[in-house]
């Protein structure tokens, strides 16, 4: 929390002289006490009330004037909430290896059925854009909130050999580069290091093995990192890849060339690099997912769907602290008056 007006606080230092001006009119009152024959009758002729009673509106009236006081300083609060220029590049493993079966019917047929439906719940106002990655990555579609375009054209991914997770990266951040003017495209030198947060724009990279071709991904994630942009990253599939079955509309004329099964995969990496995944997250401020089913992969993206698209931003709260400190004041006048009201003598 912090203080629009902190100088503000120094109506604080007026709640204390409430209980201090009240012991020094008690005291005065006790010396010029009047001499009685009878304490007994006095006693008798006040209303008896337990010591609970008569502290209770004191605290809560003090506490209410503190309350109070803090909100003559405007308090702000920093929250997160949505931007209204977010943009999300999802960059899917198109790998002859996403024709395993562990996930039914198939990696590829599961991922792409997550992905439409992260593409449907996303927030009408966020940009969304593809790419597909095998040995090379290709940008499917620039960032749009075109909902049909996406559908149809992330139905139509095929599978290819390699994995170039690094290219699907730097991809993404050409594609990027093309209408946030705050984002260099790759290879350009940076004059300054990244300073402040960071940009609206989000890659989120979904493999099931570890890159095979092309550039490092540490050296496309410092180049993510160098533009303020976050790349979350997602391990998909199980320890234990099934047989590799892909229908023929999802597979590349050719994709997978000469191999002791054609279609099973063949020099395709069937291991997922969780390592190198977790340290392209964190070197760019993301995070890293594993999936190991269908139901994990979703969840995997609705938590991303919390993430995304969200920026910090200071809100003043003056107006709560006011509601509650006049809350907490009318409370304790309330219950001083209840429990200090006449009764009927019967």
């Amino acid at each position: 929390m912090s203080l629009s007006w902190p100088w503000a606080l120094l109506a604080l230092v007026t709640v204390p002289l409430l209980p201090a001006a009240r012991w020094w009119f008690d005291r005065r009152r006790r010396r010029s006490a009047v001499t009685v024959s009878s304490i007994a009758l006095i006693r008798a002729a006040l209303p008896r009330h337990s010591s609970w009673r008569r502290r209770v509106p004191v605290a809560l009236f003090l506490t209410g004037l503190l309350t109070i006081a803090v909100s003559a300083a405007r308090p702000q609060a920093t929250i997160a909430v949505p931007r209204a220029d977010t943009s999300i590049l999802l960059a899917i493993d198109v790998s002859g290896s996403m024709c395993s079966t562990d996930v039914a019917p198939n990696r590829l047929a599961a991922a792409i059925e997550s992905a439409r439906d992260f593409i449907r719940r996303a927030d009408s106002g966020i940009r969304i854009g593809l790419i597909a990655f095998s040995g090379t990555a290709g940008l499917a579609v620039p960032p749009t909130t075109d909902r049909d375009q996406l559908l149809d054209a992330v139905g139509k991914f095929r599978t290819a050999l390699g994995t170039a997770i690094g290219e699907a990266i730097l991809t993404s951040i050409d594609a990027i580069a093309e209408y946030n003017p705050g984002v260099a495209q790759r290879g350009v030198e940076l004059a300054a290091a990244p300073t402040g947060g960071y940009e609206p724009d989000t890659i989120v990279v979904l493999t099931d093995g570890s890159n095979t071709t092309g550039v490092d991904p540490l050296i496309a994630a410092g180049q993510a990192a160098a533009r303020h942009l976050r790349v979350f990253t997602i391990g998909f599939g199980t320890a234990h890849p099934g047989p590799m079955v892909c229908d023929p509309g999802q597979i590349t004329t050719g994709s997978f060339g000469a191999g002791p099964d054609p279609g099973s995969g063949y020099g395709q990496s069937l291991e997922i690099d969780e390592k190198s995944l977790t340290q392209v997250a964190e070197t760019t401020g993301g995070r890293y997912f594993r999936a190991q089913d269908a139901g994990q992969l979703d969840d995997a993206l609705s938590g991303l769907r919390r993430e995304i698209g969200l920026h910090r931003e200071s809100t003043e709260t003056t107006v709560w602290w006011l509601l509650a400190g006049s809350v907490l004041v009318i409370t304790a006048i309330f219950l001083s008056l209840w429990w200090n009201r006449q009764r009927g003598r019967p």
